[in-house]
């Protein structure tokens, strides 16, 4: 029996279920049933149809949620990866806007990556910003940042009941198509 068979009945609840409103009650707990049994990867795909979605936030305000739930290695992982992905301009326009200042001054001398303590310093405005600016930059960002907290499902369940019955009917389209 297969992962999908295992799963079969848990998913097959969010089967063109995306958009249909309110979260079942128990969407936290078949999260979890899916991510210890999912790999990463099929994970990360849930996660990235939930970050496009329309019926969630905006993938900076999303990203900036996970990011605020982050230990200090987590924050520094995605931080580094919103850098590499938004290019050399990004920490002008970041600190024309107000909300860079603190990531320029702790990247002065032409750095290209943060410390775990140095992402403590900065707020989850400043990433919203910036994770925005990356994915106008650079869109695949959103599938890297998808991969990124794929592995780590339990900051996943921070998004709230809508972006994870999004992310587990994307996976339940995957076991249908």
């Amino acid at each position: 029996m297969g992962l999908f068979d295992q799963l079969s009945s848990v998913l097959q609840q969010y089967s063109g279920n995306a958009a249909s409103g309110q979260p079942p009650a128990d969407v936290n707990q078949h999260f979890d049933q899916v991510a210890q049994a999912a790999p990463p990867n099929v994970l990360a795909e849930g996660l990235s149809a939930a970050f496009h979605s329309n019926s969630t936030p905006a993938f900076g305000e999303m990203l900036s949620t996970l990011f605020n739930q982050s230990s200090g290695e987590q924050k520094a992982g995605i931080v580094n990866q919103l850098l590499a992905s938004a290019g050399p301009g990004v920490l002008s326009q970041l600190t024309a806007g107000g909300g860079g200042a603190a990531l320029a001054s702790l990247l002065g001398s032409g750095r290209t990556q943060i410390t775990p303590e140095q992402a403590a310093q900065i707020s989850p405005e400043a990433v919203q910003q910036l994770a925005t600016h990356a994915e106008k930059a650079d869109p695949s960002i959103v599938d890297k940042a998808s991969s990124f907290y794929a592995q780590h499902p339990t900051l996943v369940k921070t998004l709230g009941g809508a972006a994870l019955t999004i992310a587990l009917a994307k996976l339940a389209e995957r076991t249908n198509g």
